[in-house]
């Protein structure tokens, strides 16, 4: 497939399309992503990117700046571990552990493979560029791409590695 080009792009991704669907599978073909977009050099962000405004709340009454983290810390019994992660998955969606005894240089490592990922050639990752959720290895952008009403302006991977670890060959070799 080749390349195309910021015009092409944007021709395909005009806020004005007729078809929301259309502008959907023209991007989600592309199989770029949102850094795609980027390195091409788009001016403007594609109205699939867009939010309502009423989806923000605005509030410029807030006196409280200090928002906390919840930490997970795995120094503590199992039930209260459980119960620590219940609590800050419905109250905030995500959290911090600590005493994991994974050693820093194995973070590290992972953290600089998604960089090497992302930042190979476009062509490189557009071969692991799937919606299929039953790969070992799923590269995309918008996981929702084709059911929410606006997407984020990202692009994620992931690698599915319990019950069964991947074959090393399932997975991209910059981040092996």
């Amino acid at each position: 497939m080749g390349s195309i080009t910021t015009d092409e792009t944007e021709s395909k991704l005009k806020s004005n399309s007729d078809n929301r669907m259309d502008e959907l599978k023209a991007f989600d073909e592309t199989k770029a992503g949102v850094k795609g977009l980027v390195d091409e050099g788009v001016v403007q962000i594609p109205t699939l990117f867009h939010h309502p405004p009423d989806k923000f709340s605005y509030s410029t009454n807030s006196t409280n700046t200090e928002h906390i983290i919840p930490v997970i810390d795995f120094k503590n019994t199992r039930q209260h571990i459980i119960s620590s992660i219940k609590e800050a998955s419905e109250t905030w969606g995500f959290f911090q552990v600590v005493n994991h005894d994974i050693p820093l240089n194995v973070l590290e490592d992972m953290k600089d493979g998604v960089v090497r990922f992302f930042e190979q050639d476009t062509e490189v990752k557009k071969e692991m560029y799937t919606r299929d959720w039953t790969r070992p290895f799923v590269y995309n952008s918008n996981f929702d791409l084709y059911s929410s009403p606006a997407h984020n302006w990202r692009d994620s991977f992931k690698c599915n590695i319990a019950p069964n670890a991947p074959n090393p060959e399932d997975l991209p070799v910059v981040c092996r």
